[in-house]
C-alpha cells in the first residue's frame, strides 16, 4: 500500500513521499555527494513508501553500488549508467528512442534509458550511430522515427540532434555530453551546438543530464499513449 505520509525525515534527508501523488512519479535519489549509507537508506525508505513501482538512484559511485548490492535485495544495478533501481518497473506506455552517437556516450545513455523505464515508458537504446558514419544512422531511421519521443545523445561537435531533427518528426530532446578532444570545454561546445540547432523542434537539456532528458521524454511518450 502506498504511504500516506508527506515527508520521511531520515535526519540527513527529508524525502518527499507525496511527489508521486502530485506529479505521477516518486522522488529520485541523486547519489553524487551522498555516502553509500545515505543512498541505500533513502532508496529503502522510498521503496517502502512506493512498494508497487520502482524507485531510482542516479550518479551512484562504485562504493555505494557495492553497498546497495549488499543491503537491497533485488536491486537492479547498472555499473555503466551508475544507477540503482529498486522495485517493479511500471507497465510501459509509449516508446522512447535513446539514440547514442558513440560508445563513449554510453554512461549518459544508460542513465537516460533506465530513467525512461522507471518513469513509465519503454526505452529503445540505439548505440553508436554518430554522424561520422551517417549510413549507420540511416539504417536505423525507421526504428527511430516510429518512437513517441527521441533523445539524441552526442559529444564532440554534437551534430546528431540536428540530423535527426531533419529525418523524423517525433518530439526530440538533445542531450550533450562532456565527451570530446582538446578544447571542447567539458561539453559546452556540444551544448552550444545543440541549443543553436537549425532543425525545428529540437529542445536541449544540460550537459550529461541523462536523468532530465529521460524524465521529459518518458512523460511525452506516456501522454502519447492514452490509457
Amino acid at each position: 500500500m502506498e504511504s500516506t505520509e508527506a515527508i520521511a525525515d531520515l535526519g540527513f534527508a527529508r524525502l518527499d513521499l507525496d511527489r508521486a501523488v502530485r506529479t505521477g512519479d516518486p522522488e529520485v535519489v541523486f547519489g553524487a555527494g551522498k555516502t553509500p549509507e545515505q543512498i541505500s537508506a533513502a532508496l529503502a525508505r522510498l521503496c517502502q513508501a512506493h512498494p508497487t513501482r520502482a524507485v531510482l538512484a542516479t550518479r551512484v559511485g562504485e562504493e555505494a553500488r557495492a553497498r546497495c548490492r549488499e543491503t537491497l535485495p533485488g536491486a537492479d544495478i547498472d555499473d555503466v549508467g551508475r544507477t540503482v533501481t529498486l522495485g517493479p518497473l511500471p507497465a510501459p506506455r509509449g516508446r522512447v528512442a535513446v539514440v547514442c552517437a558513440g560508445t563513449s556516450d554510453l554512461p549518459v545513455a544508460r542513465e537516460c534509458a533506465t530513467t525512461v523505464a522507471v518513469f513509465g515508458a519503454e526505452p529503445d537504446l540505439v548505440v553508436d550511430v554518430g554522424v561520422a558514419g551517417l549510413h549507420r544512422l540511416l539504417a536505423e531511421r525507421d526504428r527511430i522515427a516510429a518512437a513517441d519521443a527521441v533523445i539524441a545523445i552526442a559529444g564532440m561537435e554534437a551534430a546528431l540532434p540536428t540530423v535527426l531533427g531533419g529525418l523524423c518528426g517525433a518530439p526530440l530532446i538533445a542531450l550533450p555530453t562532456s565527451v570530446g578532444y582538446g578544447w571542447h570545454l567539458d561539453g559546452l561546445t556540444a551544448f552550444l551546438t545543440m541549443v543553436n540547432s537549425c532543425a525545428p523542434g529540437v529542445v536541449t537539456v544540460n550537459i550529461d543530464n541523462g536523468f532530465g532528458a529521460g524524465v521529459a521524454a518518458a512523460r511525452v511518450a506516456r501522454q502519447s499513449v492514452r490509457s
